[in-house]
């Protein structure tokens, strides 16, 4: 802001750490539905079933959200009890060691238990960073700017992970083998060994660098700190989340952060899914392995595949970065709350059911401009959430409250539309497991918007432009 004075170092390496942290917690998540689909063949062995694809698929997005949603919850509590800085920062080392852990894998359920801790640190992450970065900036519009500026990390860590994973899989093949350390080969022994969803999951541990180096040099938030030494700063406690005054905001930011994300996960994150029915995709992979053997016929089809979605979710997160920037540009514009979401929410219940219904099993073309667009509208609703909910709570329940709404809300139930989709799809007409999940997304997808905007005419408006003490 012009009439503010500059950022001190301090405060840029806090807005760092922030971003760092909000790239990669969604590089962690966004990984999931690009290695799902080579990784669940590998690890179930023998020849899998659909049903048995579909079920473990459901399985690997609902438990880690749901067990991430209970210890998300926890961590927005020790947030407010053992302050901003401790929390983020293992938080985020928790979510990369556990990544890197999970590019060991040699069952499907140590791929499981590792994705549960990774969606932990995640859980954890996004709260305290929020909190952490609202309560260093008490002038409203520069709070407001910080926040939006910082989120835009999100969508380039998804467009981080489209690059990463899209490079691994036309390099794995020269990346040295991955082995399990003989001190822990009561784990099992690593099958494709060079597969590249190992690499894409290990690509993860990144952000732990940057951190051990930086965190001697991170102070505590200001605002907390000094309620904290000076002795009057509350207990948090969840059951003031159901109190009268705060009743309302609760359960309508749980239910439309819920359908936030659970157009996310239910519609966007389908994608990898759905991009093998095109019909230029399949031409290609007719084309490639033409003259192939037939025990390489497999992995070149994955190739090709894993190739076009890759391309697809870089376009959508270019449309989610734009999103986001577009959000951080008008954010401070005196419009309401309700009304700054609505921009976002009307375009999006009109694109989606288009792109999922028609365009995302005819035409390659049509599915990346209509992905752009989905992404943009879908994605800049996240960063709305950033800066609303520190204004909505007092610092005592900042923590647990946007955690509530974040983690149960989004987190658990949002992400557990993934699931409803898996399971919906083999009910859905078509032939083909794609144009299943093509139709039972655009179901899921477009009632989702809908509720939204319903519920938006309920959401509170803050109090004040300041955040409440």
């Amino acid at each position: 802001m012009p009439d503010s004075p500059r950022l001190t170092p301090v405060q840029w390496l806090i807005c760092v750490i922030a971003s760092i942290g909000f790239a990669f917690d969604i590089y962690e998540l966004l990984m999931l539905p690009l290695i799902l689909p080579p990784a669940l063949p590998d690890l179930l062995g023998a020849q899998p079933t659909p049903e048995d694809i579909a079920h473990w698929r459901g399985m690997m997005f609902f438990i880690p959200a749901f067990v991430g949603g209970i210890f998300g919850l926890l961590g927005g509590y020790l947030t407010d009890r053992l302050g901003r800085r401790r929390v983020l920062t293992w938080s985020i080392l928790l979510y990369a060691v556990s990544a890197f852990a999970a590019g060991f894998s040699t069952s499907i359920y140590m791929l499981l238990f590792f994705r549960c801790t990774t969606f932990i640190g995640v859980c954890v992450e996004f709260v305290a960073a929020v909190a952490w970065l609202a309560e260093l900036f008490p002038e409203p519009q520069r709070r407001e700017r910080v926040l939006g500026y910082t989120q835009l990390f999100s969508s380039l860590g998804g467009l981080m992970v489209a690059f990463v994973n899209h490079w691994i899989v036309n390099n794995s093949a020269s990346l040295p083998a991955i082995a399990m350390p003989e001190w822990l080969g009561f784990l099992g022994n690593i099958q494709q060994p060079q597969a590249a969803w190992r690499y894409t999951l290990m690509s993860g541990l990144i952000p732990a660098i940057p951190l051990v180096i930086i965190r001697p040099f991170l102070p505590e938030s200001p605002t907390w700190k000094a309620k904290k030494d000076a002795g009057t700063l509350k207990r948090p406690n969840i059951a003031e989340l159901f109190q009268p005054a705060l009743l309302r905001t609760t359960i309508v930011t749980t239910a439309m952060f819920a359908c936030s994300y659970g157009i996310a996960f239910g519609a966007i994150q389908q994608v990898p899914q759905i991009v093998p029915a095109l019909p230029e995709v399949k031409a290609e992979v007719a084309e490639q392995t033409a003259e192939l053997p037939a025990d390489q016929v497999r992995r070149e089809q994955r190739r090709v595949e894993q190739g076009a979605a890759a391309v697809v979710v870089k376009i959508q997160e270019v449309g989610g970065l734009i999103g986001r920037l577009i959000f951080a540009v008008i954010v401070t514009m005196l419009i309401t709350r309700r009304g700054l979401l609505r921009i976002f929410l009307f375009p999006g219940v009109l694109i989606l059911p288009v792109v999922f219904g028609m365009l995302a099993t005819t035409t390659l073309t049509g599915l990346q401009i209509g992905m752009f667009l989905v992404g943009l509208f879908t994605v800049a609703q996240f960063s709305f959430w950033g800066n609303y909910l520190p204004r909505v709570y007092p610092i005592h329940l900042r923590g647990t409250g946007e955690s509530f709404a974040a983690n149960i809300g989004g987190r658990m139930i949002g992400t557990s539309f993934a699931w409803v989709v898996s399971e919906l799809s083999l009910k859905m007409p078509g032939d083909t497991i794609p144009l299943q999940m093509a139709a039972a997304a655009t179901i899921v997808g477009t009632s989702l918007y809908a509720l939204n905007i319903v519920l938006s005419f309920f959401l509170p408006e803050p109090a004040q432009e300041a955040l409440p003490d």
